[in-house]
C-alpha cells in the first residue's frame, strides 16, 4: 500500500470516472486504474463497483476512502510542520474566487503574492458559491475566497474585509436627484441582475426585498453573466444595479457621477477566505490574507459591519 495508491482511490471517487481522476492525478488512465487494481488485490476486497456507471465506492470501499483521507490530510499535516520548522512558506495552493470578486481582487493581491512567495505555487479558478463549497467538500480546491458568512457544516470560515454595496444607475435616473438611497426607493422594473447562481444576485434579491414584488416582472427578464455586463447596460437604457465597492475602484470620474450611496445603516457584502475544517496549510492560508489585507484600498479596510446582508439562495 501507497500514498500514491491512496490519492488515487481518494480521486476515482470524487470525479466518479477513472479518464478524470487520472487526469487530476496527472497520469495516464491505466497507470492509475493499474494501481487501484493492485491495491484490492492487497487488501482482499473491492473499492469500488465499475459495473455501474458512473463508478461507485462499495460499502468497505467508502470507508477505505475515508480512512485514506485522514492518511493524506496526516502526510500533509506532517509536511506543513516540517515547512513550519524550517521557517519557509512554499507549496501549492488551489483557490477558488467568486467571479462578482476575481476581475476586482486578484490583480490588486497576487502579483505581490508572487513576488513575496516565490516558492509557492497558486492554482487559481473562478467558481459561483455552491460549486467552490462542492469542490471545497471533495478536495479538489484548499480555501475559497467569496462573501460570507455562509454558515456550513464543515465549513471554516475567516471574514477579511467588507465591501460597500452601491447603486449605479443611468444618465436619465430620477435616484441621481437624491444624494442618498434607500432600498424602496429602487423600481424593480428597472433593476438589472446577475444571472442565477451568483450570490450577488441572491444579497441584492434580499436587500430590496423583491421576492414580495416578484410576479415574473420585467426584473427578471434580463439576467447577466457579470457586473461588468450589467455595467454596460445601465450605460445603454435606462436601467439600474447595484455594484460591490471594488467594481466601482476602476470607475472614471463621469462614471462615478452616477453612483449613490444607500443611506445608513449602510449594505455591505462581508468578503472571506474558506476552508475545509480538517485542513492543514494554515501558513499558506494566513499568507494569502495577510497579503489581501496589506494590499485592498484604505478605504474598505475602514469599512463597518453594521449591516451585512445576507446571502439566501432560494
Amino acid at each position: 500500500m501507497t500514498l500514491t495508491q491512496l490519492e488515487y482511490i481518494v480521486a476515482l471517487n470524487t470525479f466518479r470516472h477513472f479518464a478524470e481522476a487520472a487526469e487530476s492525478c496527472h497520469v495516464t488512465q491505466p497507470t492509475l486504474s493499474m494501481q487501484i487494481q493492485k491495491l484490492e488485490e492487497e487488501l482482499s476486497v473491492k473499492i469500488f463497483d465499475r459495473s455501474k456507471q458512473p463508478v461507485v465506492p462499495t460499502l468497505a470501499g467508502e470507508e477505505i476512502i475515508e480512512q485514506a483521507r485522514k492518511i493524506i490530510s496526516e502526510r500533509d499535516e506532517l509536511l506543513e510542520l516540517i515547512s513550519s520548522k524550517k521557517d519557509m512558506v512554499s507549496g501549492e495552493l488551489k483557490i477558488a474566487v467568486i467571479p462578482t470578486l476575481a476581475p476586482y481582487l486578484l490583480p490588486l493581491f497576487v502579483p505581490e503574492f508572487i513576488r513575496k512567495y516565490p516558492q509557492v505555487k497558486l492554482s487559481i479558478i473562478e467558481l459561483t458559491t455552491q460549486n467552490l463549497i462542492k469542490k471545497l467538500r471533495e478536495g479538489q480546491i484548499d480555501m475559497g475566497i467569496l462573501v460570507t458568512p455562509l454558515e456550513e457544516k464543515g465549513i471554516k470560515e475567516d471574514p477579511i474585509f467588507y465591501e460597500e454595496m452601491l447603486v449605479y444607475t443611468s444618465a436619465k435616473s430620477a435616484l441621481l436627484k437624491k444624494s442618498y438611497i434607500l432600498s424602496n426607493d429602487i423600481d424593480p422594473n428597472k433593476l438589472l441582475l446577475l444571472e442565477e447562481g451568483h450570490c450577488f444576485r441572491s444579497q441584492i434579491v434580499n436587500l430590496c426585498n423583491l421576492r414580495k414584488h416578484s410576479h415574473g416582472g420585467a426584473h427578471f427578464e434580463y439576467e447577466a453573466g457579470s457586473l461588468e455586463t450589467l455595467r454596460r447596460m445601465v450605460d445603454t437604457t435606462d436601467g439600474i444595479t447595484i455594484l460591490p465597492e471594488l467594481a466601482t475602484m476602476e470607475m472614471t470620474g463621469k462614471e462615478k457621477e452616477r453612483l449613490r450611496h444607500f443611506k445608513d445603516p449602510v449594505p455591505v457584502r462581508e468578503i472571506g477566505i474558506v476552508t475545509h475544517r480538517d485542513f492543514v496549510k494554515r501558513k499558506l492560508v494566513n499568507a494569502v490574507r495577510h497579503v489581501i489585507t496589506d494590499q485592498i484600498p484604505d478605504k474598505l479596510k475602514k469599512n463597518a459591519s453594521k449591516y451585512i446582508v445576507p446571502v439566501l439562495f432560494s
